[in-house]
């Protein structure tokens, strides 16, 4: 009896003397320093081959080293010499997890919880795979079994919190914003001031557009100089959409500063200096933007957000084709990255490719399901290629004692992005007050559009105009043909020929005088928010006179939001002939003015332009005179579909077509979008 005593003492001596030689062992593994664990058990099994708990330590650290594959071997092996270890089979299945084989895990902890409902590795392991296959709503039950099993556990709380950032994702995925800011608020309960759960609740207010929220998300989170830097990224950001750039910039270099002396964590530093250019961007710093990309891929050679911010800056300086060859070598290093999809979408865009822009704005959604600023190029996209009517109304007076009105119907029909038609129909009724002579005129025409190529577009237009005037009743045709082009970037030019008919007054619709006009139109933009716009134009007419008109515009951009714009205008008209008593025809004419011009973004239903301008005009040699002119609209969107807009103008500069010089007009117009989406597939074979 004592002999087995003793043996029993020797034994029990020597289990927790192996115990005691692997405490080292087991403290790699619960500090995480799973190589040199990994190191230590492998030495343990030379020794001791069949020792189950160095097999089992053995496993997990092979298994969160990385090599997942040789864990599962490990603990299978295991399980066929212990069937019915119940910490083997909850090591095998967190090894499943590790091999991120999620589905096939599932059913193992089903397995494992119906042997033991009250196991706590058991159950949050369970709770893991099913937030690992986005069950989220299912995790966040399990987890909060888990939680009653072990009250407060601070692994299972972790994983409470990640459970509920991966649901609050997927709510916002589908707009449900307000659930995924409750589930965000619940994690703060149980981690104050969350870094990663405040940059979730700040992203859903600026999706949100709700700015006060986001900027308190931000002010909260700055507590430490790392969360400090986050947080002025962020505010950089709101700035800019508050259409704030010069602040957004302060705030972007300030941030910058900061971090340059404290550049040991890479990723924030790189974001940091990522929000520094936009902003450069924003404010058309466009050299000095330059100048830090190209010094960040000296820093960061080959890093895919470098290149995407060198195509940002072609995006901004109008160098498209540069831009979509960038976001094509970021495609091709990975094709889910959202700045190369959604970026090339816009370049496409840009260049007139519509469907290859249609095609990456839906590769977008795809991986990035619900992402807004790509259902917004697609609303726009979409929007610009469905049918719709639109109707205009003018009623005009001038001094010459003329009143007209003026009714235009069309509808245009896109049957590709390529290819659309219009179909038109004027109506035009005018009267002189004091001689009682009227006139009217119908016309019904077709136009029809082609893009050749991205930067090639050919419009024609065919007509019959039919008149009725107080001593001639007539039918003429109209006609345009116009090429428009991009020759290079930052330019636009127009070439075509038009045939109309005078019919600004009953006396000019009486004489059926049919203009044919030649024209050529140049506008060149720069990226130092100077422009010049150049129109020549050669009329000649049926009753052989002829016009020559130049008109030339150099203009600069102030602001652009709202779009102001101020410049000098020129313009010169010669006739051939001078016919005075019939139509405004003089040998010479100059007109030098300077206008400013407001347009406003539309952000919001509401829309409104307005258009001014005054100067002198020198009529042949006679003195010159002052002219004025103005011009304002005010639009309502009142539906996605339909646009309604009053606009009004008035002039005292002499027109080519009309003697005189004070003339007003004013009317509305409405745009009906009278399908939901164009009639031809949109999705680019996606």
């Amino acid at each position: 009896m004592l002999r087995k005593l003793f043996c029993i003492l020797l034994l029990l001596i020597g289990i927790v003397s192996f115990s005691q030689d692997m405490q080292q062992g087991f403290d790699y593994l619960e500090s995480g320093d799973y190589k040199r664990a990994e190191a230590f058990f492998f030495t343990v099994l030379e020794k001791y081959p069949d020792n189950k708990t160095a097999r089992l330590c053995y496993g997990r650290a092979v298994g969160l080293s990385g090599d997942s594959g040789k864990a599962i071997s490990i603990f299978t092996n295991l399980q066929k010499e212990y069937p019915n270890d119940f910490e083997i089979k909850l090591n095998y299945a967190e090894s499943l997890l590790w091999d991120k084989q999620f589905a096939e895990a599932l059913p193992y902890y089903k397995k494992l919880i119906g042997e033991d409902a009250t196991s706590f590795a058991a159950v949050l392991g369970y709770a893991n795979t099913l937030s690992n296959l986005k069950k989220y709503e299912e995790a966040l039950d399990e987890v909060t079994k888990a939680l009653r099993i072990h009250v407060d556990n601070p692994n299972a709380l972790v994983s409470r919190k990640y459970i509920r950032l991966g649901y609050a994702n997927q709510l916002v995925q589908s707009k449900g914003y307000e659930k995924a800011l409750d589930l965000l608020d619940q994690n703060l309960v149980d981690f104050p001031n969350d870094r990663d759960t405040q940059l979730n609740r700040a992203n859903i207010y600026l999706l949100t557009k709700n700015l006060d929220n986001a900027t308190k998300v931000y002010t909260e989170m700055a507590t430490n100089f790392k969360d400090s830097i986050r947080a002025m990224n962020g505010m950089a950001l709101i700035f800019h959409k508050r259409h704030k750039d010069p602040m957004a910039l302060e705030i972007a270099t300030n941030a910058v500063t900061k971090i340059e002396n404290n550049k040991e964590d890479t990723t924030l530093y790189l974001a940091t200096k990522e929000r520094y250019v936009q902003a450069l961007l924003w404010n058309r710093e466009f050299a000095n933007a330059r100048e830090v990309i190209e010094k960040l891929k000296v820093q960061f050679p080959g890093n895919t957000r470098i290149l995407a911010l060198s195509a940002a800056s072609g995006m901004h300086t109008s160098d498209f084709k540069k831009s979509i060859k960038i976001y094509e070598q970021i495609l091709a290093k990975d094709t889910s990255s959202f700045d190369g999809n959604l970026g090339i979408a816009n370049g496409y865009r840009a260049v007139g490719n519509d469907m290859k822009a249609y095609e990456y704005a839906f590769k977008t959604l795809h991986f990035y399901p619900g992402q807004p600023d790509a259902e917004s190029l697609i609303k726009v996209l979409k929007q610009s290629h469905t049918p719709f009517l639109e109707q205009k109304t003018a009623f005009t007076f001038d001094n010459g004692d003329n009143e007209a009105i003026n009714i235009s119907l069309g509808t245009e029909i896109p049957f590709s992005s390529r290819f659309r038609t219009k179909l038109e129909y004027t109506y035009r009724n005018t009267k002189n007050r004091v001689t009682k002579n009227e006139a009217s005129s119908n016309e019904v025409g077709v136009r029809f559009s082609y893009k050749l190529y991205n930067n090639l577009l050919v419009e024609a237009k065919g007509g019959i105009s039919k008149s009725n005037a107080f001593t001639n009743d007539y039918t003429q045709w109209t006609g345009e043909l116009k090429i428009k082009t991009k020759p290079y970037k930052l330019q636009n030019l127009a070439i075509g020929y038009q045939r109309e008919l005078q019919n600004f007054n009953a006396d000019l619709i009486d004489r059926e005088i049919v203009m044919n006009n030649y024209f050529l139109n140049y506008n060149l933009s720069t990226n130092i928010n100077l422009g010049w716009y150049t129109q020549y134009m050669y009329t000649s007419q049926t009753d052989s006179n002829d016009r020559n008109l130049f008109f030339t515009s150099l203009y600069y951009t102030i602001s652009r939001r709202p779009a102001v714009k101020t410049g000098v205008n020129y313009q010169y008209i010669t006739f051939r002939n001078q016919v005075p008593t019939i139509y405004f025809s003089p040998e010479k004419f100059n007109v030098v003015e300077i206008f400013a011009d407001m347009t406003s973004n539309q952000d919001s239903k509401w829309f409104y332009g307005a258009n001014g301008a005054a100067g002198y005009q020198f009529i042949e040699n006679d003195p010159g005179s002052t002219t004025f002119r103005i011009e304002g609209k005010m639009g309502y969107q009142i539906s996605d579909r339909f646009i309604l807009t009053l606009y009004g103008k008035y002039s005292n500069i002499a027109s080519a077509t009309a003697s005189g010089f004070r003339f007003t007009e004013f009317g509305f117009l409405w745009k009906w979008y009278f399908l939901r989406q164009p009639i031809f597939n949109p999705h680019g074979g996606i």
